[in-house]
């Protein structure tokens, strides 16, 4: 597809989202649904693309409900029943904006976005002027708070007194997480609450080198931990009281862990991707589940898939990438502001951050880019599928989503094609790890010199 990438559509708002886009896409989605509600995250352009997705969807017929600026799991739980629009473009710059779809709690899956790009290649003109849908305003923030806060108290401890620094990137979870962490008890200071579609306080991605006020903050101050979010709350980051960033597949495998535990389901399941740590599978593994993986981007189907290929006794119990999570016992949809609850809830019982993840082995852990251009690609995985499992004879080697290896003793490397640069990836993790990626990144680079011939 051209049009729709891993998270919806996202670009730039001159070049890429523009109004024309929206309303293209908010009538060719209405013909598919008749409800729908529609939000915004806080960046400037967000009013414009609203509207223009609301005619859209009005003029083929579909009745809309204005639900303001929201996060993106706001907006996703308030899909329930029917369908959902946000505009947003998460974590990107504040140059860009995006179209996200729900259906019922999940985002579109690729045959449902496929139709939608059909529909806006096909032109379709508008319904006749007495079949176009209405439009009302609907509250939604109360509701979701609200259910976020009961299912939270459902696991760890309470955070009477707990301090907690959450930066909130001038984004959505302003209004979501610092009063959410509230009304669970904890004592909460924010930073970048404000919500500014300029993010004045830190670039909208939230990474160990946009964090640096939250983490002197925290070492400098008496909390126990803080917590960051992206523009539109659907990304969490976790620090520790020293103002280290936990690393992102160790909050997974937390998490994980925990969920596993707590369900009395004969085949508990975790659901990730190919690019996320072994760290994940020990923990899971320990705890009596199993881990399956899927696409990146794709949760929602690599959830369905493991449903379809069990039993009467196999559940997901969680399903997550690198810094998004899906609570599925909460809802099919990617959610940091439950993210942000239910970690403070177990940090709380644990005792701390580091009591927490003291179970967690963590491997050193790469990431590297091997120049390959497009037309090469093809070729040169075929090539490394081959090669990988002759250079790690030692390997479990699955090919399903890239080419990933895996070792007994939990390290592991994956090599999978970028989908939007020239270049394929290599990600590894091994107290080797050098030595793991230059071992790989020879069979990779030798892949696209004879791709190339």
């Amino acid at each position: 597809m051209n049009l729709f990438g891993t998270a919806g559509i996202r670009g730039d708002v001159v070049e890429r989202v523009t109004p024309e886009l929206a309303l293209a896409v908010g009538r060719a989605a209405g013909r598919q649904g008749a409800e729908f509600v529609v939000a915004r995250d806080g960046r400037e352009t967000g009013a414009a693309l609203a509207a223009a997705m609301e005619a859209g969807l009005e003029s083929a017929g579909a009745t809309v409900r204005r639900a303001g600026q929201l996060p993106t799991p706001a907006l996703a739980f308030a899909s329930q029943g029917r369908r959902g629009v946000m505009l947003t473009a998460s974590h990107n710059p504040s140059t860009d904006n995006g179209i996200k779809l729900f259906d019922d709690g999940q985002e579109y899956d690729r045959a449902a976005e496929r139709a939608v790009e059909t529909g806006v290649e096909d032109e379709e003109p508008p319904r006749p002027w007495d079949e176009w849908g209405k439009s009302t305003n609907e509250n939604v923030l109360d509701a979701y708070r609200d259910a976020v806060i009961e299912y939270a108290r459902e696991y760890g401890a309470p955070l009477n007194g707990v301090r907690v620094a959450v930066d909130c990137g001038n984004g959505m979870a302003s209004v979501a997480t610092p009063q959410v962490l509230r009304a669970l008890g904890a004592t909460v200071i924010s930073l970048n609450a404000n919500v500014d579609g300029h993010f004045p306080g830190r670039p909208s991605k939230p990474t160990p080198e946009t964090l640096t006020d939250l983490r002197s903050f925290v070492a400098s101050d008496d909390f126990e931990f803080g917590l960051a979010h992206d523009g539109d709350a659907d990304r969490i980051v976790l620090v520790n009281a020293d103002g280290d960033v936990v690393h992102e597949d160790t909050v997974v495998a937390l998490l994980a862990e925990h969920y596993t535990h707590a369900s009395d389901a004969e085949d508990p399941v975790v659901v990730t991707t190919p690019n996320a740590s072994a760290r994940i599978d020990e923990r899971v593994r320990a705890a009596g589940g199993r881990v399956e993986r899927v696409r990146l981007g794709a949760l929602h189907e690599g959830i369905a898939a493991a449903l379809e290929d069990g039993d009467d006794g196999t559940e997901v119990v969680f399903a997550a990438e690198p810094w998004k999570h899906i609570h599925t016992q909460f809802g099919g949809w990617i959610d940091g502001v439950v993210s942000a609850a239910v970690l403070s809830r177990l940090i709380a019982d644990a005792g701390g951050v580091e009591a927490l993840r003291a179970d967690v082995t963590e491997r050193p852990y790469r990431k590297v880019s091997v120049d390959c251009p497009d037309a090469a690609k093809t070729e040169t995985m075929e090539r490394v599928e081959t090669a990988i499992p002759e250079r790690f004879p030692d390997a479990t080697v699955e090919t399903e989503y890239g080419v990933r290896a895996e070792r007994a003793d939990g390290s592991w490397v994956l090599v999978r094609p970028s989908g939007t640069e020239p270049y394929v990836r290599i990600y590894a993790e091994s107290e080797t790890v050098d030595e793991l990626v230059a071992e790989t990144k020879d069979v990779v680079a030798n892949a696209v010199s004879a791709a190339e011939k």
